[in-house]
């Protein structure tokens, strides 16, 4: 630990240290004005250092001085996290701790509270990482860990909050365009208009490019994202949000008659409604509408059966109501607790053998208390009481200690338990080609004995502020038990085909356990300068067939930034993990290392201001992505940003 440690830091001081050496006289204030505020890990607004969990914040800065070009990308920054660049399986993707495989469906991934969890196929979170544009981000909130408590369903391991910007911080118009290498042609044009009784923002986007080595791009991604805020009254305030985002991608491969290139196309279209009333001192109801569509178009010929079509396409919906009551009961006591309920419903043919809908409904009751037994010393009790019409009941509990024992120190323990239930397809797929009225075979074949995932999870944390040095440190080290792990298995399923009798299943066939250490250091040791580092230590023995030997895993990311004269900006982002594998494919990942760097300049012409800025990802040399096949190259892209 100590080699990557000190190597990362001498990689830091060579990039930076000659640019600012003069040490500035920083105060606390100056250093960190407040204790950042989280929003989404109990439903209760809280300090940072009072969290049940450990938490990531990737700041509206830090978006943009990352050069990165979507939420998967930034989510290299949050130690623990594996990351996919490939629109192979579905959309890039990330994941936390459970190796990372074709679907991204063990995190749950929220924007501005509202699921974009996707239920079809298997679940994935990669689509709806796709969700909102980079320039509308005002902050991503991770949290590393289980929290089923607060967000049941699908919050088995890591959340991630992506909350937009308030329209009034983007009013006026902004434009951006970006062009570069590997095809990359990305614009933007957003407009903001209104004032505090009620403001609007739209925005369209496009970002296109060749895809990765290997692959079969090219891909676009093509969002209209709008929001508006009221305030009808002074206690009252609503948001409405609508959407669509649409993904093409170039996937298949021409050697793969099951798997042969094509163009996939996923379109995702919501509408939000979040209405806020304040009911007094430290007393407020919250009340959440979403509705949310999924059409996914993605079939092919199946050459070597002439009128034979594989097809993975259909539809899916998720409908979401929820009622929240947050209030203070005396000075050492608040709460939040409400409802709510959700409806998930698929259809395809092709996946299912069968027009019919399939629905899940859910209806939860949740609860936190945040109880301070002394100045030094905070509780937070809450959990989830869960029922699903496939399913059945389930109860996600949390028990987590803080206990500030130094000014700007705090250590914390606690427990948690959570659950997956299985996908509609895990449960019910029904997978069978005919040619004519002959089946000639069947391959994904659901028996529908599949059960929920189980995690319980056991951490302790440290939180530690250090003003007088510019630094703070968050340190988690964590014991995660899972059981019931879903993963496929062969079985014999006779009159299943001409071509054989075999199928596949879906199972609850494993129990492991994932152990180890992850922290994150944020440090100004300069002038203008500020480095973050994480890094992530962690031994699992999850099963891996074939030759594939159990490793230790680490990762390491670093981001380093400068200020320069004249108001520009120097970033360096640097990532190194070791080998692993991908589950559910099994197949090997090496390890990879990736360095980009990014400049930019202020721009101010006559009323406008902007930015001009070069992005090279991947100074090194290519490293695989998702597949043996599929490779990350370097690529370079400017972009040019005016606003008014």
């Amino acid at each position: 630990m100590s080699l990557r440690i000190g190597m990362a830091l001498a990689c830091a001081w060579s990039l930076t240290g000659a640019i600012g050496q003069t040490r500035l006289a920083v105060s606390e204030k100056d250093f960190l004005a407040d204790m950042p505020v989280v929003l989404s890990v109990s439903r209760l607004p809280q300090r940072l250092d009072e969290t049940p969990g450990a938490v990531t914040i990737l700041d509206r800065n830090t978006i943009r001085l990352s050069g990165a070009r979507d939420v998967a990308d930034l989510l290299r920054l949050v130690p623990g996290f594996r990351i996919s660049n490939s629109f192979e399986s579905n959309a890039p993707q990330g994941s936390y701790h459970i190796s990372l495989g074709t679907f991204s469906n063990h995190i749950q991934v929220l924007v501005d509270g509202r699921s974009v969890y996707s239920p079809y196929l298997q679940g994935s979170t990669g689509p709806g990482l796709q969700t909102v544009a980079l320039e509308d981000i005002e902050r991503i909130e991770v949290l590393r860990g289980s929290n089923s408590a607060a967000y049941g369903a699908r919050a088995f391991l890591g959340v991630v909050n992506i909350v937009t910007l308030d329209p009034l911080e983007t009013l006026g118009v902004q434009a951006q365009v970006s062009s570069g290498e590997n095809g990359i042609q990305d614009a933007l044009v957003r407009l903001g208009l209104g004032d505090e009784r009620a403001s609007f923002r739209v925005g369209v986007d496009r970002r296109t490019d060749w895809g990765l080595v290997g692959a079969s791009g090219p891909n676009r991604v093509t969002r209209f994202n709008t929001r508006a805020d009221l305030h009808p009254t002074a206690s009252d305030q609503i948001e409405l949000r609508a959407g669509q985002t649409v993904l093409e991608s170039g996937v298949g491969y021409s050697t793969l008659p099951g798997d042969d290139v094509r163009v996939r196309r996923a379109e995702t279209s919501f509408f939000q409604l979040d209405w806020y009333r304040n009911l007094g001192l430290d007393s407020d109801l919250a009340l959440k509408l979403s509705r949310t569509q999924e059409l996914s178009r993605d079939n092919f010929p199946y050459l070597p059966i002439p009128g034979v079509v594989v097809d993975y396409g259909g539809r899916a919906t998720s409908d979401n109501l929820s009622l929240q009551h947050t209030f203070r009961q005396g000075p050492d006591l608040r709460m939040v607790w409400g409802g709510e309920l959700r409806r998930e419903a698929v259809s395809s043919r092709p996946i299912y053998n069968t027009d019919a809908e399939f629905v899940n409904d859910f209806a939860r009751l949740f609860g936190n208390a945040e109880w301070r037994l002394n100045r030094n010393w905070l509780l937070n009790a809450g959990g989830m009481l869960e029922h699903s019409n496939i399913d059945g009941h389930s109860f996600s509990p949390r028990l987590m200690l803080n206990w500030h024992f130094a000014e700007g120190q705090t250590l914390r323990y606690g427990v948690s338990q959570a659950f997956r239930p299985p996908s509609a397809f895990e449960k019910f797929s029904n997978v069978r080609y005919y040619l004519g009225d002959v089946l000639l075979d069947s391959t994904k074949v659901a028996r529908g004995g599949v059960k929920p995932e189980k995690i319980l999870a056991r951490e302790i944390g440290y939180l530690g502020y250090f003003p007088e040095l510019r630094l703070n440190l968050d340190v988690r080290i964590f014991d995660e038990e899972v059981r019931g792990f879903i993963n496929k298995i062969n079985y014999n399923l006779p009159g299943s085909g001409v071509l054989d009798s075999n199928a596949i299943d879906y199972v609850n066939s494993e129990n492991f356990n994932i152990r180890g250490i992850e922290y994150q250091l944020k440090w100004q040791p300069w002038r203008g300068g500020q480095l973050v580092l994480g890094q992530s230590f962690s031994s699992s023995d999850q099963f891996i067939s074939g030759n594939y030997p159990k490793l230790p895993f680490a990762s390491t990311s670093l981001m380093v930034t400068q200020k320069l004269p004249g108001g520009m900006d120097l970033s360096v982002m640097y990532q190194q993990v070791d080998p692993t594998h991908f589950a559910g494919v099994d197949l090997p990942a090496p390890a990879m290392s990736r360095t980009d760097l990014r400049l930019a300049m202020p721009l101010r012409l006559g009323a406008k201001r902007g930015e001009v800025s070069l992005v090279v990802q991947n100074l090194g040399p290519s490293y695989q992505d998702y597949l043996p096949e599929t490779y990350f190259r370097r690529q370079a892209f400017l972009t040019l940003k005016l606003e008014n």
